[in-house]
């Protein structure tokens, strides 16, 4: 099951933990036009293949964290 966005309210997918080969899929999915989703192909089409791959792998090592651990501590590896 999906959890809820702020803003427009739909489902979205939960990515923390998700596996990582998925996320790459997915977004390159996005990125040609395979998978449809305007606003995530917007997103995908400026993303380098590195980009996607540190992204997919920062989302796969969340597994277990929750949703408030994860916006309240911030990591010192973001520039």
């Amino acid at each position: 099951a999906g959890y809820r966005n702020a803003y427009p309210d739909y489902p979205v997918p939960k990515l923390a933990g998700q596996n990582q080969g998925y996320i790459i899929n997915a977004m390159n999915a996005y990125k040609t036009g395979d998978r449809k989703h305007p606003t995530m192909r917007g997103i995908a089409v400026s993303l380098s293949d590195q980009d996607i791959n540190d992204i997919s792998g920062f989302y796969a090592a969340q597994a277990g964290k929750s949703v408030d651990k994860l916006s309240r501590e911030p990591s010192g590896d973001v520039a």
